[in-house]
């Protein structure tokens, strides 16, 4: 069966509240940790994660950094309206640059409130005494709206200003207003590159201690980014998935990670966490197009389309070819970091290239991330989640994790 054809109805659990982890533990690698392994089931805590992990594996963090994405402007008459930033315009090659700018900033947004939002009227929003941020609504797209933000002192970059002025975005079922605690336990400890709305939150369960328990244990160790967008809490509406449309998110390389994996190959490859997983898999696709089509990324950003991993001309290539191919790519380009657009949909029927274990949390019925899951062991994803409902484990972004082996 292609992907396209899944019913989603297929894809779900009964998850009660209770099971839901509104606050973070007290200390990170306290959580629990199912490790499920051909087909057997073991637990222990994320404090002794590396004892599941054979030497010389290659571990891989997703480095991106929640921003403070939640704008809460107050009307001269006293009514509230929030802007939530998305992700920049098409004005902006990637994030990193839009994060950048000074002064001046376009970015797609969702508004709460926006009925009571009169055209042409600009909200404010104090910075600090002397510094305000203005806020224009340009235009109202499909599903968001493009809002103009103009800050003083132009001098501050826009990152700066959503640090003094925005609030941390917890995922819309943590039904409460995110504290002082979220502010540093929704972040990883390794959080680096400005511009994700949701934490890679396989990461949040790391520490200090236990990533130098991995050095020690010669588990290497390196870092994508890919800025999580909002649309990974978007549920499948439709009955089958070939009618929802994936989210698609900034992703950025180094050559040297690429160069790493493949002097890799015959090692364990570790994603930790889902975005890691979608952009190391990512690698592979646009290398295959490379292979396909030389100039197919000529005069556009990278980039890897919803159903490109489906396609059988695209299948052909063995991982060292379709990473070779993108590092001759890179070859010609200006020294610096792959940056690309990545839509992958990784659903039952997708074949993967790159990686071998993945550390992820429990995640939502119906979700695309649990499509992932069901991919990545098959229909023994059902078994796991039984196992940690009927043992406590905490669940979605606050909650427990595992360590699956493909």
């Amino acid at each position: 069966m292609h992907p396209k054809d899944l019913n989603i109805a297929d894809f779900t659990y009964e998850l009660p509240e209770e099971k839901i982890a509104f606050f973070p533990l007290t200390q990170r690698d306290a959580s629990q940790l199912l490790v499920y392994k051909a087909g057997t089931i073991q637990t222990d805590t994320y404090r002794q994660i590396d004892q599941y992990i054979p030497e010389q594996t290659l571990a891989v963090f997703n480095n991106t950094k929640v921003v403070e994405a939640r704008l809460l402007f107050t009307k001269p008459t006293g009514g509230q309206i929030e802007i939530f930033c998305l992700e920049p315009c098409e004005d902006y090659a990637d994030i990193t640059t839009a994060m950048a700018q000074q002064g001046m900033v376009r970015w797609l947004c969702l508004v709460g409130g926006a009925s009571k939002w009169k055209s042409g009227q600009v909200l404010t929003l104090p910075i600090s005494a002397q510094a305000v941020l203005e806020a224009r609504l340009i235009e109202k797209r499909s599903d968001s709206f493009l809002i103009e933000l103009n800050w003083n002192p132009a001098s501050m970059s826009f990152a700066e200003v959503l640090h003094l002025t925005g609030q941390i975005p917890l995922p819309p079922y943590i039904k409460r207003v995110a504290d002082k605690t979220d502010e540093e336990r929704y972040q990883t400890v390794y959080a680096a590159h400005d511009g994700s709305v949701a934490a890679p939150t396989a990461g949040l369960h790391f520490t200090e201690g236990v990533l130098e328990k991995l050095h020690t244990k010669n588990i290497q160790t390196d870092f994508v980014t890919l800025h999580v967008g909002a649309g990974t809490f978007k549920p499948v509406k439709a009955e089958t998935m070939k009618d929802h449309e994936m989210h698609a998110e900034f992703i950025a390389v180094s050559p040297a990670l690429i160069g790493e994996i493949m002097a890799q190959r015959g090692h364990p490859l570790v994603a930790v966490g889902t975005t890691s997983l979608r952009t190391l898999e990512s690698l592979y696709w646009l290398g295959a197009k490379l292979l396909r089509d030389p100039d197919c990324f000529a005069h556009e950003l990278p980039h890897i389309d919803q159903w490109d991993p489906y396609e059988e001309s695209l299948q052909q290539y063995t991982a060292t070819e379709a990473l070779q191919a993108l590092t001759t790519y890179l070859q010609g380009k200006p020294p610096g970091t792959l940056v690309a657009k990545t839509q992958i949909i990784i659903a039952p029927g997708y074949s993967f290239k790159v990686v071998d274990a993945l550390i992820t949390n429990f995640h939502q019925p119906s979700s695309t991330l649990l499509l992932l899951v069901a991919a990545f062991i098959g229909d023994d994803w059902r078994k796991v989640y039984e196992y940690a409902l009927q043992h406590d484990f905490r669940f979605l972004s606050y909650g427990d994790g595992s360590l699956l082996w493909r």
